[in-house]
C-alpha cells in the first residue's frame, strides 16, 4: 500500500503543475489533481492485484506470467 500512496502523492503534485501551468487557474489545477490522479490510483491498485492474481495462478500451473519466458511445450 506505501507504494501506491507514494504513486498518489506524486501523480496528485503532476496532476496540478501540469493543469496550473495550462490554465493559470488554481482552482481549475487543484480539482483535476484530485479528480484524475484519485481514478487513475484505484485503477493503478486494482491493475497490481490483477497482475498478481495472474501471476499466482500461472506459478502454481507451472506457467511463467510472461510470454517471453514460458516454458516451451514439446
Amino acid at each position: 500500500m506505501s507504494k501506491t500512496i507514494s504513486f498518489a502523492i506524486l501523480h496528485f503534485s503532476v496532476a496540478f503543475t501540469i493543469t496550473y501551468l495550462l490554465t493559470g487557474d488554481v482552482l481549475v489545477g487543484g480539482l483535476v489533481a484530485l479528480v484524475e490522479p484519485t481514478v487513475n490510483t484505484l485503477v493503478f491498485y486494482c491493475h497490481e492485484k490483477v497482475w498478481k492474481r495472474i501471476e499466482l495462478r500461472a506459478s502454481s500451473k507451472g506457467f511463467s506470467s510472461s510470454a517471453y519466458d514460458a516454458p516451451a511445450r514439446l
